[in-house]
C-alpha cells in the first residue's frame, strides 16, 4: 500500500481511482435453493395447502348387495407463511460532497446484493438442516425426516433406520424404503428417487460411490448396480449451506414435497435522508420455504 495516502478515517479505497483489496468482490457460488425446492410464486401473505385423501382398496361386491361407497377427507393442511427480508446501505453527505459515490455505492451495493442471496440461501438450507429439530414441523406436526408421519393407513417414515453414512449399501437401502411408499389410504404410489443431496464433506464419496463402474471400496467384481440403474437420474448437489456433516437427503418425484414460494422479487430502491442529506439504499424480498408432502423427501441423519 506504499504511496497510497488515506484522510481522516476514511480507507484509500474510497477515493475515485483507488482500488484495494477489501473493495473487490469474492466469487459467490451458484444457486443452489433451486435444487432443494420447487418454487412457486404467490400473491399472498401466506400460501395454504390442504391434504386430500383418495379412496382406499375397492372391497367384495357380495351378489345382491349394494357396491360400498368410500369419500375424500380433509387431510393436513400446511401453511407457508412469508417472511419479508431486508438490508440497506448509506453513503454520507461528506461522501457525496467529494464525489466518492461511484466508488463506494457501487462497492456497497454489490455487498448488499450478496449478503441478500446468502441470506435466502441459508433460510432455504436451514428446512433440510433442522431435519429432526424439534419445533419445525410440517403440516402433520413431525418434523421433516422421522419415522413417525402420521396417514389414515397409519405411520409411515421417510427416514432411514437405523441412521448411517452416506454408502452403497445405505443408499440402496433408502431407494427400497422410496419405492415401498404408500399414500395416506395405504395404496402403492409410484415414488422414485431424484436427486441426492449431501453437505461437501461428503461430495466426494457420494461421487466414488455413484460413479464407480464395480461397487466401490470393495474387492468385490460386482456391478455397481446404482449407477446401471441411474438411481438419481436429476445427479448428486452439493449444498454449501447445510450444516450437518454427515446427513444426507434423496428428493423424490412426490407431487406437492418441497416447496417454495416467491412472494415479493428482490428489488432495489433508494432514496435521499433529509435531515443529514445522506443517500440511503435497501434491498427488500419476500418468500418462504417449507414442504406440503413429506414424502418429497428422504434420508438419513448420519452415523
Amino acid at each position: 500500500m506504499a504511496g497510497v495516502i488515506a484522510t481522516g478515517n476514511h480507507p484509500a479505497a474510497f477515493w475515485p481511482g483507488v482500488k484495494a483489496w477489501w473493495g473487490r468482490q469474492y466469487n459467490e457460488h451458484n444457486v443452489e435453493y433451486t435444487d432443494l425446492f420447487d418454487m412457486e410464486t404467490s400473491t399472498h401473505l401466506y400460501e395454504e395447502d390442504v391434504q386430500v385423501t383418495g379412496f382406499g382398496i375397492a372391497p367384495v361386491k357380495r351378489q345382491g348387495k349394494s357396491v360400498d361407497y368410500d369419500s375424500e377427507s380433509q387431510g393436513f393442511t400446511t401453511r407457508y407463511t412469508h417472511v419479508t427480508y431486508g438490508l440497506g446501505y448509506i453513503v454520507t453527505m461528506e461522501e457525496l460532497k467529494f464525489n466518492m459515490y461511484a466508488v463506494v455505492s457501487k462497492r456497497r451495493a454489490q455487498a448488499n446484493a450478496f449478503s441478500m442471496r446468502q441470506t435466502k440461501e441459508l433460510v432455504a438450507a436451514n428446512v433440510y438442516n433442522r431435519h429432526a429439530t424439534a419445533g419445525y414441523t410440517g403440516g402433520d406436526g413431525i418434523v421433516l425426516l422421522s419415522a413417525s408421519h402420521p396417514s389414515k393407513a397409519g405411520n409411515w417414515s421417510n427416514i432411514l433406520d437405523p441412521a448411517s453414512d452416506i454408502s452403497e449399501a445405505a443408499l440402496e437401502d433408502l431407494c427400497i424404503q422410496i419405492w415401498g411408499a404408500t399414500n395416506d389410504r395405504g395404496l402403492k404410489i409410484n415414488l422414485i428417487a431424484q436427486s441426492l443431496h449431501v453437505h461437501r464433506s461428503d461430495f466426494f464419496e457420494a461421487n466414488r460411490i455413484m460413479k464407480s463402474s464395480l461397487q466401490s471400496g470393495t474387492a468385490n467384481n460386482d456391478s455397481n448396480v446404482l449407477r446401471m440403474i441411474n438411481a438419481f437420474p436429476k445427479g448428486i448437489k452439493m449444498n454449501h449451506y447445510f450444516t450437518d456433516t454427515d446427513a444426507w437427503f434423496v428428493r423424490t418425484n412426490a407431487p406437492r414435497g418441497m416447496i417454495g414460494y416467491q412472494a415479493i422479487p428482490i428489488k432495489f430502491t433508494q432514496d435521499n435522508d433529509f435531515d443529514t442529506e445522506n443517500a440511503k439504499a435497501k434491498s427488500l424480498e419476500m418468500y418462504s420455504f417449507g414442504w406440503t408432502d413429506p414424502r418429497g423427501i428422504y434420508g438419513s441423519t448420519g452415523g
